[in-house]
């Protein structure tokens, strides 16, 4: 790499750096090392390491539920979005999600950022199944339940076959839609 980094280019490095090596890794030097470029450049872009950190979490929300939302926007124009929203993310693999509720564990301002996160998901979803017809508190009920599902998902270690996992998606689909 070059010194011409972009701040993304950095805020991409520390989103792989805190799935492989954790929070404790986020700090200047190690990621310009693996980057093979001088502090110089982290600097260039960000104040501090505290401001690299919420910049790191603005970025987390951003790839983990806004560019989510608007791909399942975009793809759910012939199909149930609450189908392809699960199919999605019930698909991924997601060490990043436990990697930043692990830090969130010790850190107020990652703490911070995972409230705001799971708001801003349960609204979404909220607001899916409250187009799928859902009186308000049913839908609320509802979105948590899967959200819960969703956070059982993300934190387990234990993959479902392919088949296993499509059956529980769409029983997850029943049960909240019907």
């Amino acid at each position: 790499m070059n010194d011409q980094l972009s701040a993304k280019d950095w805020l991409d490095q520390g989103l792989r750096t805190l799935v492989s090596r954790g929070f404790i890794a986020l700090k200047a030097e190690p990621l310009a090392k693996a980057m093979g470029v001088s502090r110089g450049s982290f600097y260039w872009h960000f104040a501090d390491i505290g401001a690299f950190h919420a910049a790191i979490l603005a970025r987390w929300h951003e790839v983990a539920a806004e560019q989510i939302i608007a791909n399942v926007e975009a793809a759910s124009k012939d199909e149930n979005p609450l189908a392809v929203l699960l199919r999605r993310v019930f698909s991924e693999r997601l060490a990043l999600e436990q990697a930043v509720r692990t830090w969130a564990s010790v850190d107020p301002r990652a703490r911070a950022a995972v409230r705001a996160i799971d708001r801003r998901r349960l609204t979404y979803v909220e607001g899916l199944l409250a187009q799928a017809g859902l009186p308000p508190e049913l839908a609320r009920a509802r979105a948590q339940i899967l959200y819960w599902a969703f956070l059982g998902f993300a934190l387990s270690d234990q993959p479902l076959p392919k088949a296993r996992q499509q059956a529980v998606l769409d029983e997850l689909v029943r049960m909240a839609t019907s």
